[in-house]
Protein backbone atom coordinates (compact mmCIF):
# COMPACT_ATOMS: atom_id res chain seq x y z
CA UNK A 1 0.00 0.00 0.00
CA UNK A 2 2.82 2.48 0.44
CA UNK A 3 3.62 2.81 -3.48
CA UNK A 4 2.41 6.01 -5.07
CA UNK A 5 -1.21 6.21 -5.12
CA UNK A 6 -1.51 5.20 -9.21
CA UNK A 7 -0.04 2.51 -8.25
CA UNK A 8 -1.28 0.92 -4.72
CA UNK A 9 -4.86 2.55 -5.26
CA UNK A 10 -7.13 0.95 -2.44
CA UNK A 11 -6.36 -2.73 -2.74
CA UNK A 12 -2.37 -2.43 -2.72
CA UNK A 13 0.42 -3.00 -5.40
CA UNK A 14 1.57 -6.73 -6.10
CA UNK A 15 4.98 -6.42 -4.84
CA UNK A 16 7.21 -9.50 -5.93
CA UNK A 17 11.28 -8.69 -3.72
CA UNK A 18 14.10 -10.48 -5.66
CA UNK A 19 16.86 -11.17 -3.38
CA UNK A 20 20.06 -8.84 -4.36
CA UNK A 21 20.48 -5.71 -6.50
CA UNK A 22 23.08 -4.52 -9.13
CA UNK A 23 23.58 -1.61 -6.96
CA UNK A 24 23.65 -1.93 -3.19
CA UNK A 25 23.80 1.46 -2.06
CA UNK A 26 25.41 1.82 1.78
CA UNK A 27 21.90 3.81 2.58
CA UNK A 28 19.02 0.75 1.16
CA UNK A 29 16.41 0.48 3.27
CA UNK A 30 15.33 -2.85 2.12
CA UNK A 31 19.27 -4.11 2.81
CA UNK A 32 18.34 -7.43 4.24
CA UNK A 33 16.97 -8.72 0.60
CA UNK A 34 19.55 -6.12 -1.44
CA UNK A 35 22.11 -8.29 0.13
CA UNK A 36 20.85 -11.40 -0.70
CA UNK A 37 20.54 -12.62 3.41
CA UNK A 38 17.20 -13.50 2.46
CA UNK A 39 15.22 -15.48 -0.32
CA UNK A 40 13.71 -18.92 -1.61
CA UNK A 41 14.21 -20.11 -5.01
CA UNK A 42 11.52 -19.84 -7.30
CA UNK A 43 10.99 -21.41 -10.64
CA UNK A 44 9.54 -19.52 -14.04
CA UNK A 45 6.61 -22.00 -12.99
CA UNK A 46 6.64 -20.95 -9.34
CA UNK A 47 7.16 -17.30 -10.46
CA UNK A 48 4.10 -17.55 -13.08
CA UNK A 49 1.69 -18.91 -10.25
CA UNK A 50 2.80 -15.93 -7.61
CA UNK A 51 2.04 -13.10 -10.42
CA UNK A 52 -1.59 -15.21 -10.78
CA UNK A 53 -2.04 -15.35 -7.27
CA UNK A 54 -2.04 -11.73 -6.71
CA UNK A 55 -4.23 -11.21 -9.16
CA UNK A 56 -6.72 -13.04 -7.65
CA UNK A 57 -6.23 -11.71 -4.62
CA UNK A 58 -6.79 -7.96 -6.31
CA UNK A 59 -4.15 -6.50 -6.67
CA UNK A 60 -3.81 -3.94 -8.95
CA UNK A 61 -0.58 -4.88 -10.64
CA UNK A 62 2.42 -7.08 -10.25
CA UNK A 63 5.84 -5.10 -9.11
CA UNK A 64 8.98 -6.87 -9.45
CA UNK A 65 11.35 -5.13 -7.42
CA UNK A 66 14.89 -5.13 -7.96
CA UNK A 67 14.85 -7.97 -10.56
CA UNK A 68 17.42 -7.00 -13.12
CA UNK A 69 20.25 -9.80 -12.47
CA UNK A 70 17.10 -12.42 -12.87
CA UNK A 71 15.21 -10.88 -16.32
CA UNK A 72 15.50 -13.88 -18.17
CA UNK A 73 13.85 -15.83 -15.38
CA UNK A 74 11.06 -12.74 -14.93
CA UNK A 75 10.46 -12.77 -18.86
CA UNK A 76 9.71 -16.99 -18.66
CA UNK A 77 7.63 -16.52 -15.92
CA UNK A 78 6.52 -13.61 -16.96
CA UNK A 79 4.93 -14.86 -20.85
CA UNK A 80 3.98 -18.19 -18.60
CA UNK A 81 1.71 -16.05 -16.69
CA UNK A 82 0.53 -14.16 -19.69
CA UNK A 83 -0.43 -18.16 -21.71
CA UNK A 84 -2.68 -18.46 -18.29
CA UNK A 85 -4.59 -15.53 -18.37
CA UNK A 86 -2.51 -12.74 -16.28
CA UNK A 87 -4.09 -9.57 -17.09
CA UNK A 88 -2.76 -7.12 -14.40
CA UNK A 89 0.01 -4.04 -15.86
CA UNK A 90 3.52 -5.27 -15.03
CA UNK A 91 5.52 -3.04 -12.88
CA UNK A 92 9.19 -2.75 -13.11
CA UNK A 93 10.88 -1.34 -9.88
CA UNK A 94 14.23 -1.01 -9.89
CA UNK A 95 17.26 1.24 -9.12
CA UNK A 96 17.76 2.98 -12.33
CA UNK A 97 21.63 1.31 -13.28
CA UNK A 98 20.33 -0.80 -15.77
CA UNK A 99 21.85 -2.15 -19.15
CA UNK A 100 19.68 -1.12 -22.22
CA UNK A 101 20.29 -4.52 -23.57
CA UNK A 102 18.70 -5.98 -20.27
CA UNK A 103 15.35 -4.08 -20.63
CA UNK A 104 15.16 -4.58 -24.54
CA UNK A 105 14.57 -8.24 -22.83
CA UNK A 106 11.40 -7.08 -21.37
CA UNK A 107 10.28 -5.10 -23.67
CA UNK A 108 5.99 -5.97 -24.85
CA UNK A 109 6.23 -7.82 -21.25
CA UNK A 110 6.51 -4.52 -18.68
CA UNK A 111 4.01 -1.69 -18.74
CA UNK A 112 5.60 0.54 -16.52
CA UNK A 113 8.91 1.10 -15.44
CA UNK A 114 9.68 2.80 -12.07
CA UNK A 115 13.45 3.51 -11.57
CA UNK A 116 15.52 5.49 -9.16
CA UNK A 117 17.44 8.32 -10.41
CA UNK A 118 19.52 8.48 -7.47
CA UNK A 119 22.50 11.10 -8.30
CA UNK A 120 23.64 13.55 -10.95
CA UNK A 121 27.26 13.78 -9.04
CA UNK A 122 29.80 10.84 -9.85
CA UNK A 123 31.77 11.60 -6.36
CA UNK A 124 28.53 10.77 -4.55
CA UNK A 125 27.46 7.84 -6.46
CA UNK A 126 30.98 6.17 -6.29
CA UNK A 127 31.04 6.93 -2.65
CA UNK A 128 27.56 5.34 -1.73
CA UNK A 129 26.76 2.97 -4.56
CA UNK A 130 30.26 2.16 -5.36
CA UNK A 131 29.09 3.27 -9.14
CA UNK A 132 31.10 6.11 -10.45
CA UNK A 133 28.95 5.76 -13.57
CA UNK A 134 25.83 5.71 -12.43
CA UNK A 135 24.50 9.00 -14.12
CA UNK A 136 25.41 8.00 -17.60
CA UNK A 137 24.05 4.87 -16.98
CA UNK A 138 20.78 5.83 -15.70
CA UNK A 139 20.03 8.31 -18.38
CA UNK A 140 20.36 5.60 -21.50
CA UNK A 141 18.47 3.16 -19.01
CA UNK A 142 16.04 5.55 -18.52
CA UNK A 143 15.67 6.69 -22.03
CA UNK A 144 14.80 3.18 -23.50
CA UNK A 145 12.43 2.96 -20.76
CA UNK A 146 10.21 5.94 -21.99
CA UNK A 147 11.08 4.69 -25.81
CA UNK A 148 9.40 1.35 -24.84
CA UNK A 149 6.19 2.57 -22.89
CA UNK A 150 5.62 5.75 -24.07
CA UNK A 151 3.43 8.70 -22.46
CA UNK A 152 1.84 8.01 -18.91
CA UNK A 153 -2.01 6.48 -19.44
CA UNK A 154 -4.51 6.24 -16.75
CA UNK A 155 -7.32 3.64 -16.82
CA UNK A 156 -10.90 4.83 -15.45
CA UNK A 157 -10.14 4.18 -12.35
CA UNK A 158 -7.63 6.38 -12.30
CA UNK A 159 -4.69 3.41 -11.84
CA UNK A 160 -1.80 3.77 -14.35
CA UNK A 161 -1.79 1.59 -17.07
CA UNK A 162 1.02 1.82 -19.09
CA UNK A 163 4.20 4.78 -18.67
CA UNK A 164 7.27 5.89 -16.11
CA UNK A 165 7.58 7.08 -12.92
CA UNK A 166 11.08 8.04 -11.74
CA UNK A 167 11.98 8.35 -8.20
CA UNK A 168 14.59 10.30 -6.08
CA UNK A 169 15.15 9.87 -2.41
CA UNK A 170 16.86 12.91 -1.16
CA UNK A 171 19.72 12.38 0.96
CA UNK A 172 20.83 14.11 3.93
CA UNK A 173 23.15 17.17 3.14
CA UNK A 174 22.67 16.87 -0.57
CA UNK A 175 19.81 19.60 -1.91
CA UNK A 176 21.82 20.33 -4.57
CA UNK A 177 21.90 17.12 -6.34
CA UNK A 178 18.89 16.41 -5.37
CA UNK A 179 18.06 19.55 -7.54
CA UNK A 180 20.35 18.90 -10.77
CA UNK A 181 18.66 15.75 -10.86
CA UNK A 182 15.26 17.27 -11.03
CA UNK A 183 16.21 19.68 -13.78
CA UNK A 184 17.75 17.06 -15.77
CA UNK A 185 14.61 14.80 -15.70
CA UNK A 186 12.05 17.52 -16.22
CA UNK A 187 14.37 19.38 -19.20
CA UNK A 188 14.49 16.58 -21.01
CA UNK A 189 11.17 14.54 -20.51
CA UNK A 190 9.07 17.26 -19.24
CA UNK A 191 5.27 15.89 -18.68
CA UNK A 192 6.20 12.35 -21.08
CA UNK A 193 7.06 11.14 -17.14
CA UNK A 194 5.87 11.28 -13.39
CA UNK A 195 8.67 12.43 -11.05
CA UNK A 196 7.91 11.30 -7.34
CA UNK A 197 10.34 13.14 -5.11
CA UNK A 198 10.68 11.30 -1.21
CA UNK A 199 11.75 12.22 2.00
CA UNK A 200 11.63 8.73 3.49
CA UNK A 201 15.65 8.45 3.69
CA UNK A 202 15.99 5.90 7.15
CA UNK A 203 19.61 6.14 8.81
CA UNK A 204 20.37 2.53 9.74
CA UNK A 205 23.05 0.77 11.54
CA UNK A 206 24.94 -0.16 8.38
CA UNK A 207 25.62 3.58 7.21
CA UNK A 208 28.24 3.96 10.64
CA UNK A 209 31.33 4.79 8.54
CA UNK A 210 29.43 7.48 6.69
CA UNK A 211 28.34 10.19 9.61
CA UNK A 212 26.58 12.52 6.88
CA UNK A 213 24.20 9.69 6.29
CA UNK A 214 23.44 9.49 10.32
CA UNK A 215 20.16 11.72 10.36
CA UNK A 216 17.24 11.70 8.27
CA UNK A 217 16.22 14.89 5.94
CA UNK A 218 14.74 17.68 7.32
CA UNK A 219 11.76 19.40 6.79
CA UNK A 220 13.39 22.17 5.38
CA UNK A 221 15.68 20.49 2.93
CA UNK A 222 12.35 18.53 1.71
CA UNK A 223 10.80 21.63 2.00
CA UNK A 224 13.57 23.28 -0.45
CA UNK A 225 14.01 20.29 -2.75
CA UNK A 226 9.60 20.47 -3.17
CA UNK A 227 10.14 23.98 -4.01
CA UNK A 228 12.65 24.03 -6.68
CA UNK A 229 10.31 21.46 -8.24
CA UNK A 230 7.63 23.64 -8.00
CA UNK A 231 9.71 26.89 -10.37
CA UNK A 232 10.81 24.31 -12.42
CA UNK A 233 7.06 23.46 -13.34
CA UNK A 234 6.62 19.88 -12.75
CA UNK A 235 3.61 19.21 -12.93
CA UNK A 236 3.48 15.51 -12.87
CA UNK A 237 4.08 13.63 -9.82
CA UNK A 238 4.30 12.88 -6.14
CA UNK A 239 5.34 13.97 -2.50
CA UNK A 240 5.41 12.81 0.92
CA UNK A 241 3.97 14.15 3.83
CA UNK A 242 5.03 12.91 7.66
CA UNK A 243 7.98 11.95 9.16
CA UNK A 244 10.83 11.28 6.85
CA UNK A 245 11.71 7.98 9.04
CA UNK A 246 8.99 5.27 8.82
CA UNK A 247 10.09 1.89 9.79
CA UNK A 248 6.25 1.30 8.01
CA UNK A 249 8.07 1.92 4.26
CA UNK A 250 9.71 -1.46 4.95
CA UNK A 251 8.35 -4.52 4.84
CA UNK A 252 8.81 -7.86 6.58
CA UNK A 253 11.38 -10.53 4.42
CA UNK A 254 9.52 -13.76 5.62
CA UNK A 255 8.94 -15.60 2.69
CA UNK A 256 4.59 -14.33 2.65
CA UNK A 257 3.32 -15.79 -0.65
CA UNK A 258 6.02 -18.24 -1.34
CA UNK A 259 5.12 -22.06 -1.37
CA UNK A 260 7.30 -25.18 -0.92
CA UNK A 261 8.04 -26.55 -4.48
CA UNK A 262 7.52 -23.19 -6.53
Amino acid sequence: MWEEPILSGDRGSGTVFFSGCPLRCIFCQNYEVARSEVGFEVTPEGLSEIFLDLERKGAHNINLVTGTHFVPTIVAGLKLAREKGLELPVVFNCGGYESVRTLKMLEGLVDIYLPDFKYVSSELSGRYSAAPDYFEQAKEALAEMVRQVGQPVLGEDGMLRKGVIVRHLILPGQTKDSKKVLRYLHETYGDRIYISIMNQYTPFGHVGDFPELQRTVTAEEYRRVLTFAERLGISLGFTQEGSAAAESFIPVFDGRGLSPGQ
